[in-house]
Order: C-alpha cells, then sequence, then structure tokens
C-alpha cells in the first residue's frame, strides 16, 4: 500500500484570497486582478483582469496602455513572479549605469 502524498504548494497564497495581486509570466506579459483561487500548481484563477500592454519597440517596458480581461485562469508554469498590487512603486533601477554628461 503506497501512502498517497497531498500536493502542497511552495507558497500559501491563501491569505491573498480576494486581494489584488500583480502577477509577472514568462515572455514579459503583466497582469494584476483579484485572487479568486489557486492550486499546488501555482495554477491562478484571477477575476477582474487587467493586463498591461508592452511597447511594441521594447517587449520588456510597459506602457500606460491596458486592456481588461476579466476571468482568468493563469497557467502556474507560465509565472515568474507573483505580488501584492497594494504598497508596489515603481523605483529608478538601480543596476543602470548612469551617464556621465
Amino acid at each position: 500500500d503506497k501512502e498517497k502524498k497531498k500536493k502542497e504548494s511552495i507558497l500559501d497564497l491563501s491569505k491573498y484570497i480576494d486581494k489584488t495581486i500583480r502577477v509577472k509570466f514568462q515572455g514579459g506579459r503583466e497582469a494584476s486582478g483579484v485572487l479568486k483561487g489557486f492550486d499546488p500548481l501555482l495554477n491562478l484563477v484571477l477575476d477582474g483582469t487587467i493586463e498591461y500592454m508592452r511597447d511594441p519597440d521594447d517587449q520588456y517596458k510597459l506602457t500606460e496602455d491596458t486592456r481588461q480581461l476579466g476571468l482568468v485562469v493563469c497557467r502556474g508554469t507560465s509565472v515568474v513572479l507573483i505580488c501584492p498590487q497594494d504598497g508596489m512603486e515603481a523605483i529608478p533601477n538601480p543596476f543602470v549605469q548612469q551617464q556621465e554628461g
């Protein structure tokens, strides 16, 4: 008799249920929405999701444009980063060399 081990998630996202989170995906896409559910493989269900559009000339630079996606299921294997939307702010990149003029 094998004991079936229940898969446990690496992250406990239960404290973020019904809170707005921001998710970054492989390939550079970003979205935010209200976390409605997740599983041990970190597949996420987001509601009221907004995608942040990227600059066509620079795929890693976000623009001010957004689009509404609504209810979204995010595949866990493509999720790179998850963070709460509250308290998040953009800062200058500390690793870019400042040009001396």
